[in-house]
């Protein structure tokens, strides 16, 4: 009889660790896999868990097309070359064609999981001709690995006057909402090429600036507030913060701004750690254009900003297959 107490105290030990071990590894899985939005910084190993989803699936990982594409995938592998030699849209064209999942507009979506975000790319332009498949190239085999739903905008200013990227963006994003349902808006130079493609081109609670470190500025934050290059805000976050600015006309001066209200607002600004934020710039010059450089005072507000006259309003498909709005723009202060 004791011997027999004594097998049955092992036998129920033995079943509570194994309830215990499985519910564990239950939950990692489920970290891994099905929570949406969690960010974990890398390297961070306060537990076992956690250490678990800091790392990047398998190979081997089986995904469902009725779960949410996981954030850190197999494909993800880091540093990517970065080539900046020149491409000609007709190549461009060659290089995608044999993917019959690129829809008009570059817009592409994953088959073989659920996108976590849908996300509308947009690209302020002008003269920049050399610059555009050079981006493409890079950027579309990136997102495809992140397995995001995206298309590309790119937003022309024609005309003589100034260069307003801020304007461009705030004409991009009502162009998108009407062509397509976007969660996710990334406002990006198209000189600016990501060098690790495990820099997630998705949304969060708060505001991201993913070009961090920019080879132009050797790598270095120039200041705290700096939010240039590329940044992405969710849908509901550009509509609370009431958009760009329209008043920066030239280069420079729009992403302080951009900072201002993003805190007037009361959301903080996220970016990637480590070296994940780096880029590099295809070298050009702004040929002559009005800069305004260093730090600016915050424009924000909740009022309307000065009306703008859009001419000329044409959204084309371009041979390569982007939707291009072409916009001439001029101020219109008086009022």
């Amino acid at each position: 009889m004791p011997l027999l107490r004594k097998a049955l105290r092992v036998s129920n030990r033995s079943m509570l660790a194994f309830i215990f071990f499985f519910s564990f590894s239950s939950s990692c899985l489920y970290f891994i896999y099905v929570a949406p939005g969690i960010d974990y910084p890398e390297g961070n190993n306060s537990s076992d868990c956690v250490a678990q989803t800091t790392m990047y699936l398998p190979e081997n990982f089986t995904y469902s097309p009725y779960q949410p594409c996981p954030e850190k995938l197999p494909y993800m592998r880091g540093l990517i070359d970065v080539n900046m030699s020149e491409i000609s849209f007709d190549e461009i064209q060659q290089l995608f064609s044999k993917d019959l999942d690129i829809k008009p507009g570059g817009h592409w979506k994953p088959n073989d999981c659920k996108p976590r975000w849908k996300v509308a790319i947009l690209i302020p332009f002008r003269n920049r001709h050399e610059h555009l498949p050079i981006f493409f190239r890079h950027l579309i085999p990136m997102l495809q690995k992140q397995r995001l739903e995206f298309a590309f905008y790119v937003v022309e200013q024609t005309g003589t006057q100034p260069f307003n990227r801020a304007m461009l963006f705030n004409v991009g994003f009502k162009e998108a909402m009407k062509d397509a349902v976007w969660d996710c808006i990334i406002f990006h130079d198209v000189d600016h090429l990501p060098e690790n493609d495990r820099n997630y081109y998705g949304c969060g609670e708060m505001p991201r600036h993913f070009a961090a470190k920019l080879d132009k500025y050797m790598y270095i934050l120039p200041y705290n507030e700096f939010f240039g290059g590329v940044s992405g805000l969710t849908v509901e976050q550009f509509k609370k913060i009431n958009g760009f600015p329209n008043a920066f006309w030239g280069w420079g001066g729009e992403d302080d701004d951009l900072w201002n209200r993003v805190h007037y607002a009361g959301y903080n600004v996220t970016r990637p750690e480590g070296d994940l934020g780096k880029y590099k710039s295809i070298p050009h010059h702004h040929r002559g254009e009005v800069q305004f450089l260093g730090r600016q005072n915050a424009r924000y507000s909740n009022a309307q900003y000065p009306k703008v006259k859009r001419k000329d309003t044409r959204v084309q498909i371009h041979q390569a297959g982007y939707p291009q709005i072409t916009e001439l723009l001029v101020p219109d202060f008086g009022i």
